[in-house]
């Protein structure tokens, strides 16, 4: 039977109804949580990331240059939101401190080594800042093995910078699916 590795991008409160979260955001819970529980049905391994930032976000180069505290470690917003919380028991969890993260580069090349997966997974948000940034970074980790990423469970910034993200993706060899499908169209 077919095993994925799922990584589900930054489903935190700042970015779904908080500092940063906006009405397409809020849009996809559902359908990640229903995408995540099929992934463990199924056995698949799931990831999630989690931006994280300290109190001193504004003195660093992204705090200049995205001046909105979000993410702080510890505080309401930097957690998973509470529709999801339940579904990364069991999951790893990665706490990143930027867009991209290279240790989730290395953790899937890792578990690529151990088990013998057809393809990666990626979703969340924000299409055209984290997914796009960990999505490549999973590509230059793993180059031959398919990368995927669901634009229906996937929201951008705005709706303009998820389909450039989407088209800039697929230009890099991401297999995108749900394209048109995204419940905030």
């Amino acid at each position: 039977m077919a095993k994925k590795i799922i990584v589900v991008v930054d489903m935190q409160k700042d970015f779904i109804d908080g500092a940063l979260g906006s009405a397409e955001a809020v849009k996809i819970v559902d359908r990640c949580a229903d995408k995540i529980k099929a992934a463990k049905e199924a056995g698949d391994t799931v990831i999630f990331t989690r931006d994280t930032h300290g109190e001193n976000y504004m003195n660093t180069e992204e705090g200049r240059n995205l001046p909105v505290p979000h993410c702080i470690k510890g505080s309401d917003g930097w957690q998973i939101t509470p529709a999801l919380a339940e579904l990364a028991d069991g999951a790893i969890i990665l706490d990143k401190e930027t867009f991209g993260s290279r240790d989730l580069g290395k953790l899937v090349s890792e578990k690529l080594a151990e088990v013998d997966y057809d393809s990666v997974e990626l979703f969340g948000l924000c299409t055209d800042i984290c997914v796009i940034s960990n999505a490549l970074l999973v590509k230059a980790f793993c180059p031959d093995i398919p990368i995927y990423v669901d634009a229906s469970c996937s929201a951008g910034v705005t709706p303009e910078s998820h389909d450039t993200a989407i088209k800039a993706m697929e230009s890099c060899q991401i297999h995108v699916t749900g394209k048109g499908e995204e419940p905030w169209r």
